[in-house]
């Protein structure tokens, strides 16, 4: 039966609910708080270069062809994709540098240059991640976790696979050099976790990249936003843009549609919100209509770190640094730095940085004979108290005198394009919780059953994609996210 679907927010998880649900017949409009689609993949254009507001690396392509291919079309029409070799470097404090792709001769070569016993264990690690990525993302990414006996089925598994360790304690128990250590444990960082809190199922991102690799959207992550946006247009879907969603309007534990901000009102079969799930409930839905998702269980959820991203770029080039399109630089601490930003909520004086320099892929994100950057710290979300007007300019010079000194020589007197973002960004521009970039952090006891449920459990047509969701945050997460919400709405899987 062909429904009316509204769709809040226009992230990667809306847009994929939104095409989905269109090339099967149904009716679907998004509403979009800011003037462009994209959520947290927001572009920003500054003096001839071209900023990704958000994520970067994308891995699964395959996820996007789909989405395509269910609506007869070919994703190779709407935007290209290439692989990024390596898929990172990474830095110590000494600023030696460990390369990694899905060679595992490659790979095997470049553990060596750290620690050769460790060869032997990379293949033991990498052996085991095959068991917990057919698990984790093959056979449960796609599923919905509504009813207590899904996650009881799964039990058994999720203790064979030791989903009781963290990411870091389980790399530990195979490699035995510390930075490579770091090396093999940082992509709960990708998703908003603490590698050393974040259960071992998240191990498989690193199997996942090695799968389907480490790939880059020509003209950057706004592409596939566009792309993705002609496709649901030509699906006859419907964006309004500068279009804010003020309230979910439910009657008789049913939503019945939205109001937006400027009072108009929209009826619906079915919403399906990307906003982020504590600020859709504590915000968009009367406190009278909650029963599970009081205000109190929202405040007492467990949310991810938040970030500070500054976008740059210069009028030099920069291609005789040891620099590579996607790199992270480690500093000299990494649990206590991580300590610091997850547990005291402490905005330490040092840190750890991605530094993305797309424009060596793409020269064309950048103004002519200059290059394209963005730098992104990991910091504590809004309950660390820091006052982020005061602090990010200051913030903000440590990171650009860093990378000066270190990696980009002459770096401010070359720039010609500045922007930052800080958690204040992601609290009201972006509507998280909080300020944190990734919404409910991925701990064992908030996965899965525990994550909130992608159909919600205070009303059966409300429907959630995105971060906050089951499976998580990351690209991978998060279009799942749209194919469990697509399928529930059409009714695909049994009651």
């Amino acid at each position: 039966m062909k429904k009316k679907v509204i769709i809040i927010g226009s992230g990667f998880g809306g847009l994929g609910a939104a095409a989905r649900l269109l090339a099967r017949g149904h009716d679907v409009e998004i509403f979009e708080k800011r003037d462009q689609p994209g959520g947290r993949a927001y572009v920003y254009k500054q003096n001839g270069f071209t900023f990704d507001g958000g994520p970067t690396v994308i891995t699964a392509p395959f996820m996007f062809d789909d989405i395509f291919e269910l609506a007869g079309k070919k994703r190779s029409d709407y935007f290209e994709l290439v692989p990024c070799q390596p898929f990172y470097r990474i830095f110590n404090a000494e600023k030696e540098y460990f390369d990694y792709n899905s060679d595992e001769k490659f790979t095997l070569g470049q553990i060596a240059k750290f620690n050769e016993k460790d060869q032997q264990g990379y293949k033991d690690f990498l052996a085991t991640t095959k068991a917990i990525f057919d698990k984790g993302f093959v056979e449960l990414a796609d599923k919905p976790f509504l009813k207590f006996m899904d996650m009881l089925k799964v039990a058994p598994d999720l203790i064979r696979l030791q989903s009781h360790k963290s990411v870091y304690k389980y790399v530990s128990g195979f490699i035995e050099n510390e930075f490579l250590r770091q090396c093999f444990s940082f992509h709960p960082l990708l998703v908003g976790g603490n590698p050393f809190d974040t259960t071992s199922i998240y191990a498989m991102i690193h199997y996942l990249e090695r799968e389907w690799g480490v790939h880059y959207a020509l003209g950057g992550t706004g592409s596939i936003v566009n792309g993705l946006v002609k496709l649901i247009e030509e699906l006859g879907g419907k964006i309004h843009l500068e279009a804010e969603v003020d309230e979910i309007l439910v009657e008789n534990r049913k939503v019945k549609g939205i109001r937006l901000k400027n009072g108009e009102k929209v009826d619906a079969d079915a919403v399906v919100s990307n906003a982020d799930v504590p600020f859709t409930y504590k915000n968009l839905v009367a406190k009278e209509h909650r029963k599970k998702y009081t205000d109190r269980k929202i405040e007492r959820t467990k949310y991810s770190m938040s970030l500070f991203v500054i976008y740059f770029g210069t009028k030099k080039r920069y291609r005789d640094t040891n620099l590579k399109h996607h790199n992270i630089i480690l500093g000299k601490r990494y649990k206590g730095l991580l300590d610091d930003i997850f547990d005291t909520k402490k905005l330490a004086d040092d840190f750890s940085l991605y530094l993305h320099m797309p424009s060596l892929t793409d020269p064309s994100v950048a103004a002519d004979g200059g290059e394209c950057f963005y730098v992104l710290s990991p910091v504590p979300h809004l309950d660390s108290g820091t006052d982020w007007e005061k602090m990010a300019p200051i913030y903000r010079d440590r990171i650009m005198q860093f990378l000066e000194d270190e990696y980009l020589p002459d770096l401010q007197e070359n720039l010609v394009a500045e922007h930052y973002i800080d958690p204040l960004h992601f609290q009201n521009t972006l509507n998280s919780f909080k300020g944190s970039a990734f919404s409910v952090q991925p701990l064992l006891t908030q996965s899965a059953w525990f994550r909130p449920h992608n159909r919600s459990e205070e009303f059966s047509n409300l429907y959630f994609v995105g971060a906050g969701t089951h499976p998580g945050a990351g690209l991978p997460g998060v279009l799942s996210s749209s194919i469990i919400a697509e399928r529930l709405i059409c009714g695909d899987y049994p009651d």
